[in-house]
């Protein structure tokens, strides 16, 4: 009976030395599963990424310059991706953040008709859809953001509540007040 005590003792000791190699393998195995999954999920979706970028900046280097910024960072992060169901709404946070950020920092706001051609619409009235994105420009930029991200990119309202960290009912309160003041804009640029 005591002779099998030191051996107990000496697995117990190795025992969490043992488990700690194999968790870091599996948390590097995880990093490389989460690095992949995330690159798949850039390349897919980088049409989208640049267009959003596009979407506040209005020049295609700056928009794929905050495209490269923002993959570099959530790369940088990937770690603290808790789920990776939630890769879009965790990217396009990010995305949007650089996208303020950079706004911030030049102090300006480029409406100019220069790069148009470089957007992909799928809708074939070329005039009108420029028409809507010169309105969706002069928002605000919460106003833009919400804007962009249910009609453009698709989201949800949570999804929005998510990438712009704000609650439910203030996505759905900037989405209404971004729609009253887009109908006499887009009205105006009609007549």
């Amino acid at each position: 009976m005591y002779s099998n005590h030191p051996k107990r003792l000496q697995e117990m000791i190795s025992t969490p030395q043992t488990a700690w190699k194999g968790r870091l393998s599996l948390f590097k195995a995880k990093q490389m599963t989460l690095r992949e999954e995330f690159s798949a999920y850039v390349r897919e979706h980088q049409q989208d990424f640049y267009r959003l970028a596009y979407s506040y900046v209005k020049n295609r280097e700056n928009a794929l310059d905050i495209v490269q910024e923002a993959v570099v960072k959530a790369l940088g992060n990937l770690g603290s991706l808790k789920n990776p169901a939630y890769f879009k709404t965790w990217f396009y946070r990010i995305l949007v953040n650089e996208s303020l950020l950079f706004l911030r920092k030049n102090k300006r706001l480029v409406l100019s008709d220069e790069g148009f051609a470089d957007i992909v619409y799928l809708d074939r009235d070329i005039p009108q859809a420029i028409d809507l994105y010169r309105a969706i420009g002069k928002l605000e930029p919460q106003l833009k953001t919400v804007v962009i991200l249910k009609y453009f990119e698709d989201m949800t309202f949570e999804q929005i509540a998510q990438v712009t960290e704000g609650n439910l009912s203030t996505v759905k309160s900037r989405l209404y007040r971004a729609l009253q003041l887009l109908k006499p804009l887009i009205e105006e640029s009609v007549s």
